[in-house]
């Protein structure tokens, strides 16, 4: 049964950014062996994540998530079972909000800037797929 998990937090640390080259790494080889994919946007302010896979792999994944001492504030956002993934071609892609042109954002935040906290599931949801349509996710691994 494969799921789709979504979820926000923040970063533990001042900087998301210097966070972040840790977490895909981590990401990147360890998703594989355990079949999950999904994307990482970030900011300085904030994480949003969405993880794609089996369900007792990604619920397992979503427990040490919320243990993960390098974020605060673990939310989640969207939980559903899925009939395919969106995004199977990453192992953990990446978007870096900081370089997104700001009305995308804002089509679905009430500023032009992440705030993952602020918006429902759904509208985290379409964000993602949005970035995903116009190319904006990289690092595919």
């Amino acid at each position: 049964m494969l799921v789709r998990l979504l979820y926000a937090s923040r970063p533990a640390q001042q900087s998301a950014n210097s966070l972040v080259d840790d977490i895909l790494k981590s990401c990147r080889e360890n998703n594989p062996q355990h079949g999950i994919t999904g994307v990482l946007c970030f900011s300085e302010q904030a994480f949003l994540q969405l993880i794609e896979g089996d369900r007792v792999a990604i619920n397992r994944v979503y427990g040490q998530i919320v243990q993960d001492q390098r974020h605060t504030d673990v939310s989640l956002l969207h939980y559903e079972e899925i009939n395919e993934r969106i995004f199977g071609s990453w192992t953990m892609g990446q978007v870096n909000l900081e370089k997104i042109n700001p009305s995308v954002i804002l089509k679905y935040c009430p500023l032009p800037e992440l705030d993952p906290f602020a918006i429902s599931g759904s509208a985290a949801l379409a964000l993602l797929k949005d970035l995903f349509a116009s190319a904006s996710i990289v690092g595919r691994a």
